[in-house]
């Protein structure tokens, strides 16, 4: 099949907005807590150290929307979908149970949690009171995950982009209300009205999800008996995602705990900071989602021309993509920090570090799209493997010496570009060693 710029972008767009979800829930929630009268800084710093927490959580388990996407993508190119439609609702069961799991262990424990993120006193007070509101829509995301993925393998973006825009738009509107009240009828619930609107709204995305796969596809979400062959190969998959999500996570880690040890001022400047750069990254992932949707199904048909096609276009419109984010940034380079604080404090931190992560957009773009092709390929191994030297051999002890040369945020975001370095140009030269060859040959 040849791959053109408008078949990439009929998958990648709808994509594109349906990633940003997340992480405009969170960005919702840092500008609107950011803005508040009361206690700003301190709610603000608060979310970001979260945030950090629940997006570990939710990348751990969300890999099922990768694994999903490309197993069923791969019989799709094959010809062959039937033998893979009750995998959906029986990885929707083993992923909710194993939700509920973890809220069970965190819950009581959040205190002792984001005491390792260094949070103390009032900041972690208001970790405790936000976190143990937002973990309940956990279970919903996901849900809401896997069956994005279930839409993905079946080349369809669109219905994921319908649910995330309402969902997004329920969570503003409802930010608005809970975190300032409504005169007269409903008090300012502050830092615990942003997580009840979070949880809300990933219920109200939940719910369009189930509605949409049972009316517009003929895949069950009642897991039946007998146990599909693909879930091993799922099973498989979802472990080394685990192990490439835990070294992901240490990254994130070490970044959120250096700059809460740093103080208040600088966590809230790196909450605003990471949040932006999770926006980028979710952007990106419009055109990541292309490359693991087409990336399967080009696979599972042995179309290795059109394969190489689809890399030859996707790094050229990454990279343009990341300059294009880059200078938007760039242009609005001021305005975006008023939209999260007013403290001058912060944002003075803020934009000192902010053409950093403007900067490495273009790297971004090109890890972020070749973990998609990979992801489709079922090459979740070599992803682990990558991460696992790109965190522990590159960033973590590019990060160590930053802090011992006391360079703070421009210490933590300096690691964070040799980090993408190490991440993406590894996929790119296995990539094309594999398959220019299998091209070449038929």
């Amino acid at each position: 099949m040849s791959i053109t710029l408008k078949q990439i972008n009929k998958l990648a767009i709808p994509a594109l907005i349906s990633g940003v979800s997340e992480p405009i829930l969170s960005l919702t929630d840092a500008a609107i807590i950011g803005n508040m009268e009361y206690n700003a800084t301190t709610s603000l710093a608060a979310v970001g150290i979260v945030t950090t927490f629940l997006s570990m959580l939710i990348w751990v388990l969300g890999q099922t929307r990768s694994a999903i996407s490309s197993i069923i993508s791969q019989y799709l190119g094959a010809g062959n979908i039937e033998a893979v439609k009750t995998l959906p609702a029986q990885a929707i069961f083993v992923i909710t149970a194993l939700s509920l799991l973890i809220i069970a262990v965190t819950y009581p424990f959040a205190s002792q949690i984001f005491q390792l993120y260094n949070a103390n006193g009032a900041i972690l007070d208001s970790c405790v009171d936000y976190y143990q509101i937002r973990v309940f829509g956990f279970p919903f995301t996901l849900f809401t995950i896997a069956v994005f993925g279930t839409f993905r393998g079946l080349q369809n973006t669109y219905f994921p982009m319908l649910i995330a825009i309402i969902g997004a738009l329920a969570n503003i509107v409802l930010d608005y209300i809970f975190v300032y009240g409504i005169e007269g009828y409903m008090p300012a619930m502050h830092i615990k009205g942003a997580a009840y609107a979070s949880v809300i709204a990933q219920l109200i995305m939940a719910l369009l999800s189930a509605f949409y796969l049972l009316k517009k596809t003929d895949i069950p979400l009642i897991s039946t008996l007998p146990i599909n062959p693909e879930m091993k190969r799922f099973t498989l998959m979802i472990f080394n995602l685990f192990i490439r999500t835990i070294a992901l996570n240490i990254a994130l880690y070490f970044g959120t705990s250096f700059a809460t040890k740093y103080g208040d001022t600088y966590i809230a400047a790196y909450t605003i900071a990471i949040n932006l750069w999770f926006l980028g990254a979710f952007l990106i992932d419009g055109y990541a989602s292309a490359g693991n949707i087409l990336s399967g199904k080009l696979f599972g048909a042995k179309d290795y021309k059109s394969l190489i096609d689809l890399s030859n276009k996707l790094i050229k419109y990454g990279i343009i993509i990341g300059l294009l984010i880059g200078c938007l940034g760039a242009v609005f380079y001021y305005p975006i920090g008023h939209i999260f604080s007013n403290d001058a404090e912060v944002l003075e931190e803020f934009y000192n570090i902010f053409w950093i992560i403007l900067a490495m957009q273009p790297l971004c773009a090109l890890a972020f799209i070749f973990d998609g092709v990979f992801k489709g390929l079922g090459e979740m191994k070599y992803l682990r493997n990558v991460l696992l030297f790109s965190t522990l051999v590159i960033f973590t002890p590019i990060i160590f010496w930053m802090d011992a040369l006391n360079y703070k945020l421009y210490g933590i975001f300096i690691a964070f570009t040799f980090w993408m370095i190490a991440r993406g140009l590894p996929l790119i030269i296995k990539f094309r060693k594999t398959f220019i060859p299998l091209a070449q040959n038929t």
